[in-house]
This record gives C-alpha cells, structure tokens and sequence, in this order.
C-alpha cells in the first residue's frame, strides 16, 4: 500500500496567526522607522533650534549665559513632562484636552489638604491618584460610551477647570500663608521644594533631573517595549490591530491614564519650585502642549510620533518663547508664532501622510 501523506488544512486561526504577525510586524517596521537618527523632521528641528539660538545671540548676548539656560530648561520642564503623556494619547488618535486643567487641579488640592492638616507626602500621593483617575475617566467613557475624545476631554477639561476654581476660591494657594487651613511644618515645605528647587548633580535644579528622567523612561516604554509597539499598531490602524489580538479598549485606557499622571506629575513638579499653586496653572500650557507633540512629528491621525520629538519641539518652542522675551517681543506676538508653527506642522504632517496615501486628504 502506499504510503499515506497527511496533509494540515488551512484553517480560520491559522490565517488569523499569520494575521497577528503581519499586523505586529507592521507596527514593528514603523517604530523602527521612527527611530532612525538621520529622520528628516528631526533633522529638520535640529536644524530650526540652531537658526533660532544663532539669531537670538545675535540680537541679546545674554542668551547663551549659563542663567538663561538654566532658566530656559527650568522653564521647559513642566511643558516636555504634559507633552510627553500627551503623546501617547495621540499615537493612537485620540485627543486628550483635560490635561492642562489637571496640571492645575492636582497641586491645588494637594495644597488644600497639606494645609488642613494631612502630611505632606499622602497629599502628593493622593494629588497623584487623582491625575490618574480623570485620566480614567476619560478613557472609560471614550471605550464604553463610543463618544469621541474630543469631545469627552472638552467636557472634563471644563468640570476639572471649575472644580479647581471652586475648590480654591479663585485664588493661589501658598502653604506658608495659607487663607484657610494653617501653615505646614517647616521641615515639611523645605522637604517638599527640595523636589523640584534643590540643586543636585553638577548643581542643576532638580526640576531637571525630574524631566530627564521622565524622558528616559518614556522613551524606553515608547520604543522598546511591546506596549509602545502595540500603541502605533492601534494608531495606524484600529482594525488591524484588533485583528492581531490587541485589546484596544484596555489600551486607550491606560494611556489616558497616563496622560492623567504625567500633567500631574507636572502639575507637581511646577508647585514644587514655585512653592505655591495657582487655579489658572496649566491653562497657558494646553496649547503649547500640543504644539510640541505635533511639531515634533506625532500624527494627529495616530500611528506616528516619537518621545525624541516631542521633546525636540518642546525645547523649540521654549527657545522661541524665551528667545523672543529677551528681544522684547511682546506675549502677543508670541502667541502668533506659536499658532503659525503649529499649522504648519500639522499641513506638514498632511502632506506626509498624503504622499503615503494618495488622495485621503483631498476635497
């Protein structure tokens, strides 16, 4: 008899394996694309802060001093910490705009309970926890409602923004000299500016350190984990990505969750060297927030963008802001920069992509 050859039919999971590992592979390639050092937007940044630091020493010597790069990199710490956790929020195509109001809720409350008599680090703990559940919040209703983030995040950027004014009477909370409540221990108010105002290593803030670190460690969650990878998966394509098993609705939560710690965080860091908070914190930082994602390459359309870059910009335009206030120019005017920086990158960000897919973004 002759031997029998035992043949596998091609089956539903089978092709749904081969699936998973073209859709994972794809997300794979495109992060690794990302990564490539001579990226032309990059490059193109680069390039962009060098022009600007050449043409504002040119205008005020003081720029390159070691107090105003101190002062500028004090300055830009808070904005590179928010933008940060906004990225992730957009690598999937999401929008989060809650996140300058809860850089302005978290340390209010934080103060509000330092002074009524809850010790100093439960207050941080629970200012922390708070960033955190709004950011919850937000990712819950945006995967079980259905609505879009836009619109989630408009509304809690408002209930947050009111809450803070409420709380606070409209006014600026300093610990010393509390309107309510009593002042804190001492030992507590120096150990709690030692976070952010302290010098440390090669006597550098410790604000710094804090956005230094932070970047690290975002970088390495963002491109060399399986948890960045599978967010640009999710951003390029929300079907493919459930195609290759990935729990969309788990992961949409957890980075609004971390959009939420992250402006905390910020929110912190910024009432740690200041000494006090004020209700309005944070609202000046929305914007700019954004505009240093987007310039810095993440796609408003999801499934681009890199934490380099958005660092990148966000030490762009904080050389434009400072620059152009040593120049006298105007906050007015600054504002018209930023605004025109902005749309620019995004019609940038459209050209890209619609050379990649041609005819998606045309009427």
């Amino acid at each position: 008899m002759p031997a029998r050859t035992r043949t596998t039919p091609t089956t539903e999971p089978a092709r749904e394996d081969r699936s998973v590992t073209l859709a994972l592979d794809r997300a794979r390639t495109r992060g690794r694309d990302q990564l490539r050092v001579l990226n032309p937007r990059i490059i193109g940044l680069l390039l962009a802060i060098v022009a600007a630091t050449a043409v504002f020493q040119a205008k005020n010597a003081n720029f390159l001093t070691v107090a105003n790069a101190l002062t500028l990199l004090q300055s830009m710490s808070a904005l590179v910490i928010l933008s940060m956790g906004l990225t992730f929020v957009i690598l999937t195509g999401e929008i989060d705009l809650s996140v300058g109001s809860i850089f302005g809720l978290t340390p209010m409350v934080t103060a509000l309970l330092w002074v009524h008599g809850i010790a100093m680090l439960p207050s941080v703990l629970i200012g922390l926890a708070l960033g955190c559940a709004i950011g919850l919040v937000n990712g819950f209703i945006v995967t079980r409602c259905d609505i879009p983030s836009f619109i989630v995040t408009l509304g809690t950027m408002n209930i947050v923004y009111g809450a803070t004014l409420l709380i606070s009477g409209a006014s600026s909370v300093d610990p010393n000299y509390p309107a309510s409540g009593k002042p804190v221990p001492h030992g507590q108010y120096q150990l709690f500016r030692d976070f952010a105002a302290s010098q440390v290593i090669s006597k550098l803030p410790s604000q710094i350190w804090w956005f230094l670190g932070t970047a690290i460690v975002l970088w390495i969650l963002r491109h060399r984990t399986i948890f960045g990878f599978r967010l640009i998966a999710i951003g390029g394509s929300v079907e493919s990505a459930r195609t290759a098993r990935v729990h969309v609705s788990r992961y949409l939560i957890i980075v609004f969750v971390l959009a939420g710690l992250f402006a905390a965080l910020a929110g912190m860091l910024e009432f740690s060297f200041l000494g006090s908070t004020d209700p309005n914190a944070g609202q000046n930082l929305l914007f700019p927030a954004f505009a240093a994602v987007i310039v810095g390459g993440t796609s408003l359309s999801g499934g681009v963008g890199t934490i380099g870059g958005t660092v990148i910009g966000a030490v762009l335009l904080s050389i434009l802001d400072n620059g152009l206030s040593l120049i006298g120019v105007g906050s007015y005017t600054q504002l018209i920069f930023v605004g025109g920086i902005t749309v620019a990158a995004v019609a940038l960000d459209r050209w890209t992509t619609s050379r990649h897919q041609p005819g998606v973004y045309r009427v």
